[in-house]
């Protein structure tokens, strides 16, 4: 997508150094626009723990260009146990989304080849980490192709009128390598002509509605308003919201979904006024050997100080950290909860639509039957 009129991805491999992968900071937004460059693993498990990149789509790229970089610094006679090791120090950097684990084993297929060299392995590396990137910027534009009738049809049932969307945490281009997926639909209709406005959810502790949805939506020109995490029902209550869709982070073959912590509460109360609640995912984000989501998805519990403190601009233009509880105060942060299938309309992948129910998933992908 676009930033200042110019297309970026949110990673990619430097030109002219096949050695250094290249990542937007997300923790410098929305103040700043910044690229940093990732040399090693250990480079890459910290942006993706400390959340320089973050999103189920990112967070995997992210971890295939890690396990390319530490095939890089792997050692020749002991190459098959250092990338081993890198596995595991990428997959414990955030328990949580799917799409992370899954491109870490896709990545060790090909660099755990037995009857290819060190140097053979690191070119195969190269280019899965390549083809994921990519295959999730294009599983991204279909899932806005698809999106994008749901969106059409209020449309022509509101006689043209603006469709108003709900949306918690940030789901766009930022969170995968291109277009997004519960930001790509919108993107679609924008694109088409389609009156959209967003109701940004602020999404706290970590605020990445506000700083990141609301941003990305302004560099594409999309109407747009940041919301407080806790107006959605009253909008909904109000018929002031057409449509609910959130990304994902894991998604059961039953059709409980991970998502941003609150994403449960906009599920609740869009089933509670007969809202629709959509959620938009590439086929890594689910999990088809899981089938509770309540029960068997790890729920990632993050520092207390993300609760505890909050960053923003101040008067000045400075950019500081604040305190926003006594000092004696303690709290809890755990990063995700689970949206059971039963308040989902339905998912929206690149492989079409289909409703939250084993059945009706397992109909686009019997290869997992």
């Amino acid at each position: 997508m676009n930033v200042n009129g110019i297309h970026y991805r949110t990673i990619r491999l430097k030109d002219d150094a096949p050695d250094t992968v290249q990542i937007i900071n997300q923790k410098a937004l929305p103040f700043k626009f910044e690229i940093l460059d990732l040399h090693s693993l250990e480079d890459t498990a910290k942006a993706i723990k400390d959340m320089y990149v973050r999103g189920a789509g990112l967070i995997g790229a992210a971890a295939a260009f890690g396990m390319y970089l530490a095939s890089l610094e792997a050692k020749e006679n002991s190459f098959d146990e250092d990338i081993g090791k890198a596995a595991i120090t990428l997959k414990n950097t955030r328990p949580t989304a799917s799409n992370l684990a899954w491109a870490v084993d896709r990545m060790l297929l090909c660099l755990l080849e037995k009857e290819k060299t060190p140097e053979q392995k690191k070119k195969a590396a190269l280019e899965t980490a390549q083809a994921i990137a990519c295959e999730d910027s294009e599983s991204c534009r279909k899932i806005g192709l698809h999106g994008l009738e749901i969106i059409k049809n209020i449309a022509e049932k509101k006689n043209g009128e603006t469709v108003n969307i709900l949306t918690h945490c940030n789901a766009g281009w930022l969170a995968f390598v291109d277009y997004g997926s519960a930001l790509s639909p919108v993107y679609a209709a924008f694109n088409q002509g389609i009156k959209v406005h967003v109701w940004v959810d602020e999404t706290r502790p970590r605020n990445q509605g506000a700083a990141l949805t609301s941003w990305e939506l302004a560099q594409q020109g999309v109407s747009c308003d940041l919301i407080p995490d806790n107006a959605g029902g009253h909008l909904m209550q109000r018929g002031m919201v057409d449509l609910v869709i959130t990304g994902a982070d894991r998604v059961t073959r039953n059709g409980d979904a991970a998502n941003k912590i609150g994403t449960y509460l906009k599920a609740v109360a869009a089933k509670e006024n007969g809202i629709p609640f959509y959620i938009a995912l590439p086929s890594s984000t689910f999990d088809f050997k899981m089938k509770d989501g309540v029960k068997e998805i790890p729920i990632e519990e993050r520092d207390s100080s993300e609760v505890r403190f909050i960053e923003g601009k101040n008067s000045e233009g400075k950019i500081e950290t604040v305190q926003i509880c006594p000092d004696e105060t303690t709290a809890r942060n755990w990063g995700f909860d689970v949206t059971p299938a039963r308040y989902i309309t339905a998912f929206i992948s690149e492989r079409g639509i289909c409703r939250a129910d084993e059945k009706s998933i397992m109909s686009l992908y019997s290869e997992f039957v």
